[in-house]
């Protein structure tokens, strides 16, 4: 089953990609579809099953066959299913599934390529994409995992730049490339350091030589650096790269060139989650080196505040999502950094439920406005787009939290994002993470601000823009629209029914990731988290709670938390303030963004107005794509230029030239005035010859 979910998007690939003049365009895509919802199937089969329990340390392995072996270097091709990779292979199997569908609705009246076929070659695609994120998560070793890594990477250039005939999209392609093979370089250096420090590149037995990485010194430049530390670090600017963190974020966004199901899939559930996989993979590494966390938790937290501020005033309905993606992205990694990974993965799984959705149900409004992505020439639409309008509404409402605070039945009650961004919130505020709190809940606030705005600009108020368009506006068909509504249902429940394993309490994530876990006693009710105030099965008549933690060893289950490590615990027994915070953060920012684009919709220009730099400031993205043309683009156009003139013309072309037309000719000329035709002239040249070797011997020959 494993090795099916693994290699059916390759085999839809491959037959759909150089097969489809056989077997036709249409059938290519039914087949890569059909293979993507046979994986996605088997995924949920696995995700239901799976029991951390029954294997040893919560995994097993499945070796598919021998690749590169040298010494104490083996790089052998194994499936490692664990629960981070059983969460991680139903995300992406069903939103790119789900992708694949909506895409034959999508692409079928696209106008880019009119005398070309090309959606078999846009579905081959998308699976091999699929493809190279499976790799990656299923990896056993480093060198897999990078294998993988850098396919997605290979494959997201195609997908971006697939509208090649536009410059645009080629360089939103190379951008990406280019961004990404910073990080990439960084992953690579931490990978030859975990080698260096092991001889191993295999997770069990560097997981097992965590706590021996953590006593390793290693000498670079001018002073010794602790060895877990450096290769924490190196492995998070890997992360930044693909993750699009704040420094490294700066192709996010371009992204957007390619087809909307390509964003939907890039930045839902697949590629831009790799770093936070990768981070909570090594946790047994992360929890031994607490300055590289620190430093993953301030800047998950400023990415979260940064792409939020931006997304306040685009006016590009993807760009809006793409931004949103990026703030999201750095509360799992706010997560990950406290060593809550289990809440990390939570948001990343419920967060791909509802940013599928809001892709797609942006790429519905697209297609049934021609193409058209400002949303300042949308509005009124929700009469025109009824269910999309109805989808984007779940959507929205998900990702700016609204819930029920307060209402616990088992479970908190509230859409997707409500239940998991205030476990990363709670989380930070237990943690003592005054910064990371305060960020994440400002950004709370931006996110319900310009999703508010996105919902009212685009469904509501009066028609704007090409009144044609407005007239023609449609909904899209049902093949859109089915993925659409099962999307809904994760973006509802997903909160909901995974809060217990994910954010429940150590016993509860212990037994869900495979983690031991141990007893700490029993405290009193100023000690008692939510479980026990909620009327928990673990609450005794006294009204005192057994608390649990975490006591497993690296490499034992899906994560490791080291023993001090009491975040998760802590994050139940936060203050009624901290637990509202996000709820009221969400609900000002949904009335701002009423007032604005409701009540009084002049308001915004007239700020707009009044504000002009820190407006400008924002619209143009903290000026981060300026700032690296002066530092980067403009330094390396000029070195480029000068090796091109200078180098390359002056030195090697002009030394070339001048010895083939200045050298050569003159030693020609030359020699031929040696040519006289005289045998007094050659005569007198050979006597002076002898002379000159009867001198050099009688100087230097005749010395032993």
């Amino acid at each position: 089953m494993e090795t099916i979910i693994l290699f059916a998007p390759l085999v839809g690939a491959l037959l759909g990609g150089f097969g489809w003049k056989i077997m036709g365009e249409t059938a290519a895509q039914w087949l890569t579809t059909s293979l993507l919802f046979l994986a996605a199937i088997l995924s949920w089969v696995i995700m239901l099953t799976f029991d951390a329990a029954a294997h040893d340390n919560g995994y097993y392995t499945i070796e598919l066959m021998r690749w590169i072996q040298s010494g104490t270097l083996d790089t052998s091709w194994g499936i490692r299913i664990d629960r981070l990779t059983v969460i991680m292979l139903v995300v992406i199997n069903t939103v790119s599934a789900l992708v694949h569908l909506y895409s034959f609705g999508y692409m079928a009246h696209d106008e880019q390529f009119p005398d070309t076929p090309y959606k078999a070659r846009f579905f081959a695609y998308l699976s091999f994409f699929t493809f190279a994120m499976l790799m990656l998560v299923t990896a056993d070793n480093l060198v897999q995992m990078f294998f993988g890594w850098e396919g997605v990477g290979v494959a997201s250039y195609l997908l971006i730049g697939f509208y090649y005939k536009k410059p645009s999209a080629n360089a939103a392609a190379i951008k990406a490339f280019v961004v990404n093979r910073v990080g990439d370089f960084g992953f690579a250096l931490g990978i030859f350091a975990i080698f260096y420090v092991t001889g191993s590149i295999n997770f069990d037995v560097i997981f097992a030589e965590a706590p021996a990485i953590a006593e390793t010194t290693l000498t670079f430049l001018w002073r010794d650096w602790n060895a877990a530390e450096v290769i924490a670090f190196l492995l998070f600017v890997g992360a930044m790269g693909k993750s699009a963190q704040l420094i490294l974020h700066t192709w996010l966004p371009d992204a957007m060139e390619g087809p909307t199901p390509v964003s939907a899939l890039i930045h839902a559930a697949t590629m831009v989650t790799a770093g936070v996989f990768l981070v909570c993979r090594m946790s047994p590494i992360m929890e031994f080196a607490p300055s590289a966390t620190g430093f993953v938790v301030f800047l998950g937290a400023t990415t979260a505040f940064f792409a939020a501020t931006v997304g306040l005033v685009q006016n590009d309905i993807k760009r809006v999502i793409a931004y949103s993606t990026c703030s999201q992205l750095g509360y799992m990694f706010v997560a990950a950094g406290l060593g809550v990974y289990s809440v990390a993965m939570f948001h990343l799984l419920t967060h791909a439920f509802f940013k599928a959705m809001l892709f797609l149900g942006a790429g519905s409004v697209i297609h049934g406005m021609h193409h058209e992505q400002d949303m300042r020439n949308y509005g009124g639409l929700r009469h025109k787009l009824p269910w999309t309008f109805r989808a984007m509404m779940i959507g929205t409402l998900a990702i700016t939290g609204f819930g029920v605070p307060l209402l616990y039945i088992g479970f908190p009650v509230g859409f997707a994002g409500f239940v998991s961004k205030d476990a990363i919130i709670e989380s930070a505020y237990a943690a003592g993470g005054g910064y990371a709190f305060w960020m994440l809940v400002v950004a709370a606030l931006f996110t319900s601000f310009y999703s508010w705005r996105l919902i009212f600009l685009t469904f509501y108020g009066t028609p704007r823009g090409d009144k044609h368009t407005h007239e023609h506006a449609h909904e899209s068909p049902k093949v859109m629209l089915a993925p659409l509504a099962i999307l809904a249902v994760g973006a509802i429940f997903a909160g909901m029914v995974f809060y217990k394993p994910f954010f429940g309490n150590a016993k509860y994530v212990g037994q869900y990731f495979g983690v031991a876990y141990a007893e700490q006693g029993a405290h009193g009710d100023d000690h008692a988290s939510d479980d026990d105030a909620h009327g928990d099965d673990h609450a005794d008549e006294g009204h005192k709670e057994t608390h649990y933690a975490f006591d497993g060893e690296p490499g034992q289950g899906a994560i490791y938390v080291a023993h001090d490590n009491t975040t998760l615990d802590d994050a139940h027994s936060v203050p009624v303030w901290v637990k509202l915070s996000p709820f009221f953060a969400m609900l000002l920012g949904f009335i701002t963004a009423w007032v604005f684009y409701i009540r009084r919709p002049e308001l915004p220009k007239k700020l707009a107005e009044q504000q002009a730099p820190l407006y400008n400031f924002l619209l143009n993205k903290w000026y981060f794509d300026e700032l690296y043309n002066v530092i980067f683009i403009k330094p390396a156009m000029w070195l480029g230029t000068f090796l091109w003139k200078r180098g390359d013309g002056n030195v090697i072309d002009g030394g070339i030239n001048g010895i083939a037309m200045g050298i050569i000719p003159t030693l020609t000329r030359l020699a031929g005035r040696a040519q006289s035709g005289y045998v007094f002239t050659y005569a007198f040249a050979m006597v002076i010859g002898i002379v000159v070797i009867l001198t050099y011997f009688t100087i230097f020959g005749g010395y032993e």
